[in-house]
């Protein structure tokens, strides 16, 4: 199983991602990993690894896709690019997947443009698994199709069913649309239209959920646009951030509380672990030909060995083929 790595994608290129690797191939025997970008610069990190050659293989790429680069302007131009000869190789199916933490419309511009959709899918859909207090939950789009229309959210409906089930493992995940409601007349023209199509989908269709029905675990998927799944996906992000800094700020206020926190510091690393999206690893690309597994930008040595780790089970328990499998039998 030969995975390609986007060596040079990520705010902590190449170094931690070089590190994630050689983690991801000690703690998985049957993987080996191509390190896409330029070999002078990927070296330095793995040549006392032991795994040059064997399970580690530096592939040269020319240049690199800076974050706030045009998305589709540069995977089509920069065809020397460390991201699109690793989408080049899943295309060839060299490579049966591939990992980045790099610019995140550029992903899915070369999931769309180099590896290619799976047939019958408008438009492909990012699903992160979010931890909620009584299961994970799928949130699909957050950010792959910021302006959708009402089939996209229908193939986003069965595409996260479909992984659940597969790849969760969920028996019949229960299905919501993310509205301003619960009630069937809320919602714009999009998500009115999208519901008639979801009710009528082979999927466990609950309705209607809020902003707030998702961090208590509601529902096991939840569809929206790419637009507001990516704003809501930042805003969680960002509020984990600040009730961390505000709990350390007020034990720092408090002496007892600075004793008690001594009896507390293993409950709180097995809850700071539950919601670490180091642990999750990586956000995979739903609709395309392919293991495309975005991670997170800021994402070191841990979150990459974690997004490999989602590709190799991503493929493993084939996923590409399932979704294929099952919206054919949808009638799609």
């Amino acid at each position: 199983m030969l995975i390609a790595i986007d060596a040079m994608g990520g705010d902590h290129a190449p170094e931690e991602i070089c590190k994630g690797a050689i983690e991801a191939c000690h703690e998985h025997d049957d993987l080996e990993l191509a390190l896409v970008g330029i070999p002078e610069a990927i070296l330095p990190y793995v040549e006392n690894s032991g795994l040059v050659g064997t399970k580690l293989h530096i592939v040269p790429a020319e240049e690199v896709i800076s974050m706030g680069e045009s998305p589709a302007l540069s995977i089509r131009k920069r065809k020397k690019s460390s991201l699109h000869v690793a989408m080049q190789m899943v295309k060839s199916k060299e490579a049966v997947g591939c990992v980045s933490a790099g610019n995140t419309g550029a992903i899915v511009a070369g999931g769309v443009l180099i590896v290619g959709r799976i047939q019958g899918i408008d438009r492909p859909g990012l699903g992160v698994p979010l931890p909620a207090l009584n299961r994970v939950t799928m949130l699909i789009d957050v950010g792959a199709t910021v302006r959708c229309k009402p089939i996209n959210l229908y193939q986003f409906a069965l595409m996260g069913d479909v992984y659940m089930r597969t790849i969760q493992g969920v028996v019949e995940p229960s299905v919501a649309l993310l509205s301003n409601g619960e009630e069937e007349s809320k919602g714009d023209e999009l998500i009115q239209e999208a519901r008639k199509l979801i009710k009528n989908a082979p999927v466990n269709f609950v309705g209607n959920v809020e902003g707030h029905d998702i961090p208590i675990g509601s529902v096991d998927v939840v569809v929206c646009e790419g637009l507001t799944g990516n704003v809501l996906l930042k805003f969680i992000e960002g509020t984990g951030g600040a009730i961390y800094s505000l709990f350390k700020e007020e034990l720092e206020k408090r002496f007892w509380s600075k004793v008690g926190m001594a009896f507390m510091i293993p409950m709180l690393k097995d809850l700071w672990a539950r919601f670490n999206y180091e642990k999750t690893g990586g956000t995979p690309l739903l609709g395309v030909n392919g293991a495309i597994i975005k991670a997170h930008g800021r994402s070191k040595s841990e979150a990459i060995k974690s997004a490999i780790g989602v590709a190799r089970n991503f493929v493993v328990k084939n996923g590409v083929g399932k979704i294929v499998e099952e919206l054919s039998e949808g009638g799609m």
